[in-house]
């Protein structure tokens, strides 16, 4: 079962930098309308002014939204079916992390990660796919991490959320199999974003770049594996093996070697009540 992606409709969040960028980038050759989501509106306008520039025919509808408001959402879902019509294809792209040991944390931060994360993509996949279902086609691509796999000290809040992002894509895929709507993950490691400059970086040190794999790369591999209807994808050969040896290494070894780096992660960064 593939996604319906040729002459599709696709309502991408996190659409003004990063991957979801990139998703938007790339399925402009196929989609017959784009529904660009983000709360930066001034990147969005920008962006579909380039899309429009390179494919003519593409409806394009701007919709700068704050994820975490779902009145919000509500209202902007309202105005994108009003100019585009129903949603074929959902790409949750959205979402942002947060690098600290939990105590040192803020919690607005947190919980605005939460309901980001979370609560957003969770709603918006529960108000799309009961349409798609009626009509017997559709897709939902979720952007996860390879952190929905694994976890690391530092990342508790945000790998948590990721691991969510996981069990709700597998459990959807498995619930919605025969009735024509895909659900497929990707869950990159170290992509050349902005994710550090909003999730912060205790140590001080940057992701070494061979670790890395660009946005343009990542929304490359995820979206030929959606077209695929694979369930799960993990980009860049690098990465697919470190997080498989990390999957087969007994718990209690990697508790004990994460041990370490969380020692010197509170060494760096001594706890801060906010």
């Amino acid at each position: 079962m593939r996604p319906p992606l040729q002459g599709a409709t696709v309502l991408v969040t996190g659409a003004s930098s990063g991957i979801g960028r990139e998703v938007a980038r790339q399925l402009a050759p196929l989609a017959r309308a784009l529904v660009l989501v983000a709360r930066r509106e001034e990147r969005l306008v920008e962006l579909a002014e380039e899309l429009r520039a390179r494919h003519g025919s593409l409806r394009i509808s701007v919709q700068r939204c704050d994820l975490a408001d779902r009145v919000a959402v509500d209202r902007m879902l309202g105005a994108a079916v009003g100019e585009v019509g129903e949603i074929d294809v959902l790409v949750n792209s959205a979402g942002f992390g947060d690098v600290a040991l939990l105590e040192s944390a803020s919690w607005q931060k947190l919980e605005q990660m939460v309901q980001v994360n979370v609560v957003a993509l969770t709603y918006l996949t529960r108000r799309l796919i009961e349409p798609m279902l009626r009509r017997g086609r559709g897709g939902v691509l979720n952007i996860s991490s390879a952190l929905g796999l694994i976890f690391l000290p530092g990342f508790a809040a945000y790998s948590g959320t990721k691991h969510y992002v996981t069990a709700f894509s597998e459990s959807l895929r498995s619930e919605l199999r025969g009735t024509g709507v895909v659900v497929s993950q990707v869950c990159p490691g170290p992509v050349a974003t902005e994710f550090l400059e909003v999730a912060g970086n205790p140590l001080g040190r940057d992701v070494p770049r061979f670790l890395q794999i660009s946005a343009e790369r990542c929304a490359r591999i995820a979206l030929r594996a959606f077209a695929r209807g694979r369930a799960l994808v993990v980009p860049g050969l690098l990465m697919k093996l470190s997080i498989g040896l990390g999957r087969l290494t007994p718990r209690w070894l990697l508790r004990g070697v994460f041990a370490l780096f969380a020692r010197m992660l509170r060494k760096r960064q001594p706890m801060v009540g906010r």
